[in-house]
C-alpha cells in the first residue's frame, strides 16, 4: 500500500482480547480474535479512519493450530469488519502473550486523511 500525499500515520500498539477491566474473560480463540480486532478499528475510527486506512498488521497467535481451525470463521468476522481490504500482513507465532489467557493479539499501522483544516503541502 502508498499512502497518499498528506496522510496522517497511527501506529497502533498491540490490541488484545482484554476487557476495560484488563482481563481476557474468553479461551474460545475465534472470540478472541474478534475483540481484539474490534479494538484495533475502534482506536483508528476514533483517530479519524476506518478498516480501508490500515496500511500493515501483524496478528501475533499463540496458537496456529487454532489458527488454521478456525480460518473460516476468522474470515467471516474478517469480511464483516474489513471487507476486501487486505493490507500488507503477517502473522506470528509467539509462545505467550502479555496476558496468560492471550491467544491474539493485533498490532497495526494505518494511515488516515489529513486533519480537517490542515494545509498539504506542496513539498516545495
Amino acid at each position: 500500500m502508498l499512502a497518499p500525499a498528506g496522510g496522517r500515520v497511527l501506529f497502533v500498539a498491540g490490541q488484545d482480547a482484554a476487557t476495560p477491566d484488563g482481563e481476557v474473560t474468553t479461551d474460545a480463540f475465534v472470540e478472541q480474535f474478534e475483540l481484539a480486532m474490534n479494538k484495533t478499528l475502534l482506536i483508528i475510527q476514533e483517530a479519524g479512519g476506518d478498516a480501508s486506512c490500515i496500511g500493515r498488521m501483524t496478528v501475533y497467535v499463540t496458537d496456529l493450530d487454532a489458527y488454521r481451525s478456525g480460518r473460516k470463521q476468522i474470515g467471516e468476522v474478517w469480511r464483516a469488519r474489513m471487507g476486501r481490504h487486505f493490507p500488507a500482513m503477517a502473522l506470528v507465532e509467539v509462545s505467550r502473550l502479555v496476558d496468560p489467557r492471550g491467544k491474539v493479539e493485533i498490532e497495526a499501522t494505518a494511515v488516515l486523511p489529513p486533519a480537517e483544516g490542515a494545509i498539504e503541502s506542496s513539498g516545495a
